[in-house]
């Protein structure tokens, strides 16, 4: 029997869009599952490998490794997640409510999901305001940028420093888990129940509309976390447009051939920083809204009661998918920012490749060690040299 959908209630009978299920596609059942697995072997070497150099391999720490490093562990928190969600893209809506993978994921899997997701938005911002008060500080335009004028000087000072930037990170993650657990929580312990204090008689599987979709008190939370992700976003933003206008200004002084290349590497770093934000998270951001606007107006549709409730489509089903994917889109970012720091950072892009060089050459240079022991020792001062020089 079909069922009728109408914008109001036809009678005390009526059921929500919540009873009916989601269907869903090759996208969920196979697309998402890979690119997860996708994700999950590409981040966690890549970000271990990044760790591992900002901590043992950098002596001098600079306050953009400080965040970096900050940035390789959520990422790598991240990536530790990434099995899960491919496990219940898959086979989500075999699982019921309360079997303790979905519980897992409901639970512990999407709030460790989205709490990395906004420290990685905090503190791109953060290396961005950093980089750009290098750049204010270390060159001089043919006349003083606003920012100085309304900025206390001492502010620019401690973007520069590694003490302010470690508390900075503290204060990242602190801010990031306050603001995302109650929303998880509420959405995914309170709302996720909706069908099962009902008692309509339908299976209560894990991958349904009332884990994917939620309910008004966790879409208003989102919608609070989604202006903040906006508020960064335009930092990051005015930096890059207060950048060209202070490159601009700088071409114009007598010290210009001083700071060239200074200029141009935070210019490069500001651009990659927004070119991350722009492909990876923008999109869930901006889709995120209109999404819980269409959830709302269907909220309000009720659907009469027949024998087959539970196994029709919800509307919605297509609109979770693309939501899915968008979320995807974001925590692909923990693959790629191994290679962000690569372009972002000369110090640690030399490290790397002489730590792959060194991987590489293990077996050839032990063999060879007697041989060219003395050669070895005789060359040491002028890496280091050459290493100075690189740094400057």
């Amino acid at each position: 029997m079909e069922n009728i959908s109408s914008p109001f209630p036809l009678d005390n009978s009526s059921l929500s869009s919540s009873f009916l299920s989601l269907c869903p596609t090759f996208t969920t059942l196979f697309f998402l599952p890979s690119a997860y697995t996708f994700l999950f072997l590409t981040a966690l070497p890549g970000n271990i490998l990044s760790l591992w150099v900002f901590l043992r391999c950098i002596s001098t720490v600079s306050p953009t490794h400080v965040y970096l490093s900050h940035l390789s562990i959520s990422n790598l928190i991240l990536s530790l997640t990434t099995p899960f969600l491919a496990a219940y893209y898959a086979w989500g809506s075999d699982w019921t409510l309360s079997s303790a993978l979905c519980q897992l994921v409901l639970h512990g899997i999407t709030p460790v999901l989205h709490i990395n997701i906004y420290i990685s938005i905090m503190i791109l911002t953060w290396v961005a305001l950093s980089r750009f008060a290098s750049l204010i500080q270390h060159t001089h335009a043919s006349r003083p940028n606003r920012c100085v004028a309304f900025l206390p000087h001492i502010f620019f000072a401690r973007l520069k420093s590694t003490s302010f930037a470690n508390r900075v990170c503290i204060v990242v993650w602190s801010v990031a888990i306050g603001c995302v657990v109650p929303v998880t929580v509420i959405y995914s312990v309170k709302e996720a129940a909706t069908v099962k204090k009902a008692g309509v008689g339908c299976t209560e599987v894990c991958y349904s509309p009332a884990v994917e979709i939620g309910g008004t008190l966790s879409a208003g939370l989102a919608v609070i976390v989604i202006a903040l992700f906006f508020l960064f976003y335009l930092l990051v933003l005015m930096s890059y447009m207060m950048v060209l206008r202070h490159i601009g200004r700088s071409r114009k002084s007598t010290n210009v051939t001083t700071s060239q290349s200074l200029l141009g590497r935070v210019l490069r770093n500001i651009v990659v920083i927004q070119a991350v934000l722009s492909v990876c998270l923008l999109p869930y951001h901006i889709y995120k809204p209109i999404f819980i606007s269409l959830a709302n107006d269907q909220r309000q549709l009720r659907y009469l009661p027949g024998p087959n409730i539970c196994k029709q489509c919800h509307p919605f089903s297509i609109f979770v998918e693309l939501k899915n994917c968008l979320l995807l889109l974001a925590a692909l970012r923990g693959s790629t920012d191994p290679l962000m720091y690569f372009l972002l950072d000369k110090t640690f892009r030399h490290q790397t490749l002489k730590l792959l060089r060194c991987n590489q050459n293990k077996t050839g240079s032990t063999k060879s060690s007697s041989v060219t022991g003395s050669n070895t020792t005789k060359a040491g001062p002028q890496e280091e040299g050459n290493l100075r020089l690189q740094r400057i």
